[in-house]
């Protein structure tokens, strides 16, 4: 009663309320920057069984927005360390961490144990998978998603409305495809969108009329201003979706032609570059005569500084930007790369190793 009599004194909320929120069973798909505050606050209102699946790994470059971690947490997986972080904030709900992807696999049967979902991912194939799984589980999902300083929220499939596939029938071209480590994002941007999608959640939950379906709240960070789409529910298409096989979709057609080349054999190559698409100043840093230094947020306009005659090893932290650099690369004719395994780190190590 202590805990909660913020919300009882509410006539909106009151002591039913607060038990329908004690009932409720949500799931958080991704824990990074939009997944933070949304369980922060679900955890914090006291929602009864809180799931969170990532199977990422904690970064330095996660800590300007993800304000879940700290220091501390550097490599650790994202929803132990929440979990961890959330036990300590209210120890009287169910927390549930799932270090692993989700997937055609495993996205059905997690549904089912929950209420609601909260799609706090970065990448579209998540996206369209949620999607897809909600609606084969009646499920609503509560989306969020950021660009730089622009962020966008809605609610798809709320008792049967518009889905997120209305909105974006089919997954964007390989080019238009971004994410943050890309082009950077505001750290304050996710708390905002996030903190709006943890509201549409206690709205659900409570019954509260005005659940954001039918609609996609657009706001600016650098403005603050704030307009509507409207979305228009496609019968046709969530028909199809409802009698077909839950299916992955996949977003970057060049993705099977990115090879992967271990350190070792790596380092054994001659005529080759080292390719770093890092941001400057992150850490480990290297120090090697065949390397260079590219951030992937700048890399399309500067391929023309990148030898096209050699191989091309192309690094990052832990892969993710590095599988990036190399669909752009790709695109754009740099047809001799490989995506070096364990990134910076491994390569780091070998290094040291060798100089032993």
């Amino acid at each position: 009663m202590e805990r909660y009599s913020r919300h009882i004194l509410l006539n909106e909320v009151g002591q039913k309320g607060q038990e329908k929120i004690s009932n409720a069973r949500v799931l958080v798909v991704g824990a990074g920057g939009l997944g933070c505050p949304v369980l922060q606050y679900l955890t914090a209102a006291g929602v009864g069984e809180l799931g969170i699946i990532d199977d990422d790994l904690v970064e330095e470059s996660n800590l300007q927005r993800q304000v879940l971690y700290g220091t501390s947490s550097l490599g650790l997986n994202k929803a132990k360390a929440a979990k961890k972080r959330l036990e300590d904030l209210n120890p009287s709900i169910g927390i549930h961490a799932y270090s692993e992807k989700l997937s055609i696999s495993n996205a059905i049967s997690l549904f089912e144990k929950y209420n609601i979902i909260v799609d706090g991912t970065d990448n579209f194939e998540t996206r369209y998978l949620i999607n897809d799984a909600a609606i084969l589980t009646k499920r609503p999902v509560v989306y969020g998603a950021i660009y730089k300083f622009e962020g966008q929220l809605s609610v798809f499939n709320y008792k049967d409305g518009p889905s997120y596939r209305c909105l974006f029938p089919e997954p964007p071209k390989n080019t238009e495809a971004i994410n943050c480590s890309q082009v950077g994002v505001l750290g304050v941007l996710p708390a905002i969108i996030g903190s709006m999608q943890a509201n549409e959640v206690l709205k659900i939950i409570l019954g509260i009329k005005g659940v954001l379906s039918g609609k996609l709240y657009c706001y600016d960070a650098k403005t603050s201003n704030v307009h509507h789409i409207k979305i228009t529910k496609n019968e046709l298409l969530i028909n199809e979706i409802k009698n077909r096989p839950l299916k992955k979709e996949v977003v970057f057609s060049c993705t099977a032609n990115i090879r992967e080349i271990t350190v070792e054999k790596a380092l054994k190559k001659s005529n080759v570059i080292f390719l770093d698409v890092r941001e400057m100043g992150e850490e480990p840093t290297l120090e090697m005569d065949n390397y260079q230094q590219i951030p992937l947020s700048t890399l399309s306009e500067n391929l023309n500084k990148i030898d096209a005659e050699v191989e091309i090893i192309v690094l990052c932290q832990s892969g993710e930007r590095s599988k990036n650099a190399i669909q752009i690369l790709i695109q754009n004719n740099f047809n001799n790369c490989h995506n070096l395994k364990g990134g910076a780190p491994a390569l780091l190590a070998q290094l040291k190793h060798n100089a032993v």
